[in-house]
């Protein structure tokens, strides 16, 4: 079967990846995580449902669309062309309902909001992935017949449980269980990587994964386009899960905080790691929109809590809350700069993009409207200020933060004079009551142009509620015998006490183990080896002994043969790895247990199989590996340490990014390590026997 016309995803990886990145490893058999059930008739299971279907369609229409554009070409007879041009017509006709009917899925907010009955702006979460199913029964089986040389009847239950794994993968709860059941997935693929992806050759597995806001589908045999998927999968679950918070308490915005923070990161991962990926929401335009987005829902949690826990009136509480959300309105105006630009215009919803716009202008009437409060209502006069030393301190601390409020000075009066004239701060805040009423129009404004905000009532009553606060503040500030022109009011310097953080992906929560473990430790038993087929060696001890040093661990290492000794007789070559004994496996066997196991046959003769790695064609193919890169792997770096950890070593999924930094003989040593144990710290083990 040929590859499919796209690029295939590469994985740039250097060595800066952290510890708290590398799964660990359990000591359990099989999963016990578990999916949700998909015949679950929940709100947010119908939609994905209904998402599926609509992949599945979509997928449909383009192949017609495809061979009617193939046919055009082809043919030559003019009724013919005319006959395929209509019916692409209808094609494209029905491939832009469909991605309308999408899009409307995408924009479906309230499914993902908490049911709480407190009024806060929704949030706006990301649907998953969506993923056709994987059969890899006949690809690993025939692998491990043709590369470890077993029965691959041997590990059908492995296969089953790393397919069930991948199945329940597919539709992971809305918490923690399903943040965990996407991870444990994902840290399989390194082992899986390990065991069954060579260098240079291909396992033929298809995997199929669909757009998430434009349902486009995309195809590859690449391992690492199976991981991003995944890696996007998280994020987009952190999303679900952070918008569905109650924040109505610090407890719930805390824990939004938390969601949002940790969604950014796994879309800044995935972003720094991953290029050339066949799908738009995996393109860097995109995952910098995802990544901005999520920073700014953060700034907004944090506006929420700092609101929550302001119970005080006092001037520079308020002058605080302005410039919070003075912050919060300038880190949306970045994320709608960002969504405007060419490749993601006509990619991000429209509705994302009205949201977005909304919460710009909402949030920057909130800042003028604090702002009104802090100068209109914080004490009655200076002269009362003065009469207590207290008082005064707190006037010359509210001076020091109303001077560094404003981007710049207002033209007029000094702020100092402003803020000791009750009648001029009034009109200040007047001014920005002005302000304030006007961005609050401009955001319901905007609301009502889409459709799908319109259907939001929540929404609506925030904005309904915040418009009408400003207009009766405006409306008590009014007098009659207010003939001045009202002043343009200033911007106000957007400030944070809590800058938001992107939170890594931390993959060592997950505790894992490899599926296919039975197959031998993974330093020598691995996809990059080569090696002989299994030997018998037939030895029977003699009076000096059976002729051979055995050194290491897991598995032992034949380190050297007496020549003209039994086991040279016997065709025992240094550099062998014995692998069972009588029969008996002896892959993960400590040395003193195969010493144990030897001895116990010392009466009689004992069988022993063993492989030799062919360490030629392993340096050639270690040469061409090196050759293809110029550079380190990030995420092939946290692959390294997870396998240093354990005595294992890694291997990149495709060839490296050549943009990356030269780090040449840090690759060429990992390489040589992969196939030969390091011994010098285990003298003590090796013995003649």
């Amino acid at each position: 079967m040929e590859e499919p016309a796209t690029r295939e995803l590469d994985m740039s990886l250097s060595d800066g990846a952290s510890d708290d990145e590398l799964p660990m490893t359990l000591p359990t058999e099989g999963s016990i995580r578990k999916g949700c059930d998909p015949f679950a008739q929940t709100q947010r299971s119908k939609l994905q449902h209904r998402r599926a279907r609509i992949n599945q369609q979509i997928n449909k229409e383009m192949r017609m669309r495809a061979g009617a554009e193939n046919l055009f070409r082809a043919t030559t007879n003019n009724k013919v062309r005319e006959t395929v041009a209509m019916e692409l017509s209808f094609v494209n006709s029905n491939l832009q309902l469909l991605k309308e009917e999408l899009e409307e899925l995408n924009s479906n907010m309230e499914a993902y909001q908490t049911d709480s009955e407190a009024v806060n702006v929704p949030m706006i979460p990301l649907g998953l992935k969506e993923t056709k199913e994987v059969d890899f029964t006949v690809s690993i089986q025939d692998f491990i017949c043709e590369h470890y040389g077993e029965d691959s009847s041997l590990y059908d239950q492995e296969i089953r449980e790393l397919m069930e794994l991948r199945q329940a993968m597919r539709t992971p709860s809305r918490n923690q269980a399903g943040l965990e059941l996407l991870m444990e997935y994902y840290n399989q693929l390194y082992y899986l990587d390990q065991r069954f992806f060579p260098p240079l050759r291909n396992l033929g597995v298809h995997f199929h994964w669909y757009d998430s806001l434009t349902g486009v589908p995309s195809c590859q045999r690449a391992l690492a386009f199976e991981k991003g998927s995944v890696l996007f999968n998280i994020g987009a679950l952190f999303t679900q899960i952070g918008a569905r918070q109650d924040r109505s308490a610090a407890a719930g915005i805390d824990r939004a905080i938390d969601a949002f923070q940790r969604a950014a990161g796994a879309f800044n991962y995935l972003k720094e790691n991953f290029s050339n990926a066949p799908s738009l929401d995996m393109s860097g335009p995109s995952l910098c929109m995802l990544v901005r987005l999520m920073v700014a829902q953060v700034q907004e949690c944090i506006f929420e809590r700092v609101t929550l826990t302001t119970r005080d009136a006092h001037f520079t509480s308020q002058l605080r809350l302005a410039q919070e959300a003075a912050r919060v309105s300038d880190v949306y105006l970045l994320v709608q700069q960002t969504m405007t630009q060419p490749l993601m215009k006509d990619y991000v919803p429209f509705s994302w993009a009205s949201m977005v716009q909304v919460k710009s202008e909402h949030f920057r009437a909130l800042s003028h409207y604090y702002t009104a409060v802090a100068l209109c209502d914080h004490m009655s006069s200076a002269e009362e200020e003065e009469k207590e030393e207290r008082q005064q301190q707190q006037h010359e601390e509210a001076e020091t933060a109303f001077l560094q409020f404003y981007v710049s000075a207002p033209v007029g009066p000094s702020l100092s004079l402003i803020l000791r004239d009750p009648e001029k701060r009034r009109k200040l805040g007047k001014a920005h009551l002005r302000r304030a009423v006007i961005r609050h129009e401009e955001a319901m404004r905007v609301h009502g142009l889409c459709k799908i905000l319109r259907k939001m009532d929540i929404l609506q009553d925030v904005l309904s509620l915040t418009h009408k606060r400003s207009l009766d503040k405006y409306s008590e500030l009014d007098r009659e015998d207010d003939f001045d022109e009202t002043a343009e009011a200033p911007e106000i310097q957007s400030q944070t006490h809590q800058k938001p953080d992107i939170t890594p992906t931390n993959f060592s929560t997950v505790q894992v183990t490899d599926i296919f473990q039975r197959l031998g430790p993974l330093s020598v038993f691995c996809a990059r080896a080569r090696w002989g087929p299994v030997r018998l060696v037939s030895l029977q001890r003699r009076e000096g002994g059976l002729g051979l040093t055995l050194r290491g661990d897991s598995p032992v290492l034949v380190a050297g043969v007496v020549p003209g000794g039994c086991a040279a007789e016997a065709g025992l070559r240094e550099g062998d790895y014995i692998v069972a004994v009588d029969g008996d496996d002896c892959k993960w066997a400590k040395h003193s247990e195969v010493v144990q196991m030897l001895k116990s046959c010392s009466d009689r003769r004992v069988e022993l199989s063993v492989v030799t790695l062919h360490s030629h064609d392993t340096q050639q193919v270690e040469r061409r590996a090196v050759m293809l890169s110029h550079g380190s792997d990030k995420e092939n770096a946290r692959q390294r340490l997870l396998g240093g950890a354990k005595g294992q070593s890694s291997a990149s999924l495709l060839n490296w990014n050549r943009k990356k930094k030269r780090e040449g003989d840090g690759v060429s040593k990992r390489l040589g390590s992969t196939f030969s144990l390091s011994f010098g710290s285990i003298r003590d083990t090796e013995a003649m026997y």
